[in-house]
């Protein structure tokens, strides 16, 4: 008799053991899925807040450069329509004509160096990095989903998992093939 009981509470103990070392590791698992999850967030945030300043940038160039050849080409018309014989009003034109083409040749002379797209492609290297670091967000994610689910579906941790209301974690994909497509981004 003694023996019996015994070994019923053998059993019993090693059932609760079992049952509890199983939910503390699928509480961790879904710990580990929201952290993961969390991190995805945090790069997603991150990019969504980069791109208006990258657009800013590259749309600030643009009008740079607008501005610089409709001044110049403002000034050029201007020194053409000065009538013949006002030296001091061609002067004054063609001075003006001289500083708007300084500034679009200084814009000019910016864009093969790169050196006054600065911001810029520090702005495109930030977005690099943050789409790599997307990538391994996503991947650690789908990584313990993955370790979430296989525990969440094995017998019998799923007995548990049923029991105590552990569901699977979805992965983190992309639905739409052209989304897996790599974007063509060209900067003119």
């Amino acid at each position: 008799m003694f023996d019996s009981s015994l070994i019923i509470l053998a059993i019993v103990a090693a059932v609760a053991i079992y049952v509890i070392v199983t939910y503390n590791a699928l509480v961790r698992m879904r710990q580990m899925v929201q952290e993961a999850w969390s991190g995805i967030d945090v790069q997603l945030k991150r990019r969504a807040d980069l791109i208006p300043n990258l657009v800013e940038t590259v749309k600030g160039y643009a009008s740079h450069e607008s501005e610089t050849l409709q001044k110049v080409t403002e000034m050029r018309t201007r020194a053409q329509n000065v009538p013949a014989g006002d030296v001091s009003g061609r002067a004054a034109a063609e001075g003006m004509l001289s500083q708007a083409l300084g500034r679009l040749f200084a814009v000019a002379e910016a864009y093969p160096d790169l050196k006054a797209n600065e911001n810029f492609l520090d702005l495109q290297q930030t977005l690099e990095t943050l789409e790599s670091e997307i990538q391994m967000s996503r991947r650690y994610y789908n990584g313990s989903a993955r370790e979430l689910n296989v525990k969440v579906e094995s017998f019998p941790s799923n007995l548990i998992a049923n029991q105590f209301g552990f569901g699977k974690a979805e992965y983190f994909e992309l639905d739409d093939p052209a989304d897996r497509a790599v974007p063509n981004v060209k900067f003119a």
